[in-house]
């Protein structure tokens, strides 16, 4: 995945997390519609292993 859409999917959830969801899901969707095909993958895996960087919960 290329570093912009890593930084964006990063920044995604810090909006989230300070309840700023709408900003959060936009910044999100946004990265997600520029990806590639090839990128998917890797942006579903990252999203899976970084779940709780949305919500500032651990486990």
């Amino acid at each position: 995945m290329r570093p912009f859409i890593r930084s964006a999917l990063a920044r995604s959830a810090e909006l989230t997390r300070e309840n700023r969801l709408v900003e959060g899901m936009e910044m999100g969707e946004s990265a997600i519609r520029a990806a590639t095909e090839d990128e998917h993958p890797e942006i579903q895996a990252w999203l899976t292993d970084h779940a709780d960087d949305f919500t500032g919960r651990n486990g």
